[in-house]
């Protein structure tokens, strides 16, 4: 469970910009849209947050926050070598911040224990990791390393309650790789679940690229399939059954949208392996005969939400916390009203799954949808960083029209239109 996460100095965001699941004092949707932990103390956190904000405004950027934590977690140990680069982009609209480390953190809960974890890295290195656990919520520092600049030495602290071989570990991590990571590839069975929150807990999804692999291989059994059609048709599709036939792959197979290395790359690993390939059948009007179609052959929408029906389903079976990058992309915004009131509703969202998502789609600033706490905003500043915040910051009246008063200006993060002469 996502409690709070921040970020310094990466893309367009300068300053650091904290986004918040704890649910504020306001008693709006409390029983829907909020849910206790179990640990003692901690507020109820918000079961979603939709951001918006004009284009350009670090929207996506703020999302991919999460994502680079996720792979550099899940990865930095294994890919690479000593010396290697890393793939981290600073503010650039500041000379200072030009050559300063960007910073990540993240609270959160994991197996009944809260945790504080983050890092800040340059394309060089490493420069700061920390990691504070709260069993039964007293803080116990594990393990933190700072580079010094001066003496150009790393500072390692390990907490007494940290345990394995503290040394061995030490000299294995290389300095463009977390030692969280490290750790666990040489099998730390107390960093595991630290590790697993970022491996199986995390989704970070492009609505511009999702896959329909996933809801396909979900369908090849008939309890996956049952429950991939009836959250199709409960968005009003229509579709009498889905079937996954096996086929070769082809290089026809591969969406014609992607970047051309994608499309080599996937191209050559994927050469004659049998693949699953989807079928929507439609029942023909005035019989009972079933018409397969492609998916190729059905509309975008349709197409995006079959891509985020295995992906919804297993993220509420799972409790995991799920970040969607423009969310209403090529779907009718009843198909996202439907997808957000699934996690809202704790009826079905009974693991406590997390959505955060970015949209344009202003009809869902609905207070009948959304607590003030949900809802967020970006934009840029003079120095063109990106700030963020809540609607909550406002005050606006209870059952004021959020739509209206969002695009009338008065929250801010909308675009400036101006006239254009020929």
């Amino acid at each position: 469970m996502l409690i709070e996460f921040s970020v310094t100095n990466f893309k367009s965001i300068h300053s650091k910009q904290t986004l918040s699941m704890v649910a504020s004092s306001i008693c709006e949707l409390q029983e829907q849209n909020c849910f206790m932990t179990a640990e003692k103390g901690l507020p109820p956190l918000l079961r979603s947050i939709v951001i918006y904000g004009p284009n350009a405004s670090g929207k996506s950027n703020l999302l991919e926050t999460m994502n680079f934590m996720e792979n550099f977690v899940t990865e930095s140990s294994k890919e690479g070598q000593e010396g290697e680069s890393i793939d981290v982009k600073p503010f650039l609209f500041n000379s200072i911040s030009q050559t300063e480390p960007s910073e990540f953190e993240v609270l959160f809960l994991q197996e009944g224990i809260r945790y504080q974890y983050g890092f800040a890295v340059n394309s060089t290195r490493v420069t700061h990791e920390w990691l504070i656990a709260y069993p039964e919520g007293r803080s116990q520092r594990w393990f933190e390393r700072e580079y010094n600049t001066t003496t150009l030495q790393e500072n390692w602290y390990f907490g007494s309650k940290l345990k394995g071989n503290k040394t061995l570990l030490q000299q294995a991590t290389r300095s463009n790789a977390l030692f969280l990571s490290t750790a666990v590839q040489l099998n730390n069975e107390q960093l595991k679940p630290v590790y697993n929150w970022f491996h199986q807990k995390l989704r970070t999804i492009p609505m511009t690229s999702i896959f329909s692999s996933y809801s396909t291989t979900m369908c090849k059994t008939d309890i996956g399939r049952k429950r991939v059609l009836e959250l199709l048709n409960a968005a009003d599709l229509s579709i009498t059954d889905l079937k996954v036939e096996i086929k070769k792959f082809a290089s026809t197979d591969v969406p014609s949208d992607i970047p051309e290395p994608l499309k080599e790359y996937l191209c050559k690993a994927l050469d004659g392996k049998e693949q699953p390939e989807i079928k929507f059948l439609h029942t023909m009007v005035g019989s009972n005969e079933l018409v397969p179609l492609e998916l190729s052959e059905e509309s975008v929408g349709t197409r995006k939400l079959f891509g985020l029906a295995g992906h919804w389903l297993n993220v509420i079976d799972k409790g995991c916390v799920l970040f969607v990058d423009e969310l209403n992309n090529s779907m009718h915004p009843k198909m996202v009203r439907f997808l957000i009131s699934m996690i809202n509703n704790p009826e079905i969202n009974k693991n406590n799954a997390q959505l955060i998502f970015s949209t344009h789609d202003t009809s869902l600033l609905d207070n009948e949808l959304f607590r003030r706490d949900q809802i967020w905003f970006t934009e840029k500043d003079a120095s063109n960083s990106t700030k963020l915040y809540p609607l909550s910051d406002f005050t606006p009246r209870k059952n004021e029209a959020l739509e209206k008063g969002y695009l009338n200006g008065r929250y801010g993060a909308i675009p400036y239109i101006g006239e254009i002469r020929f």
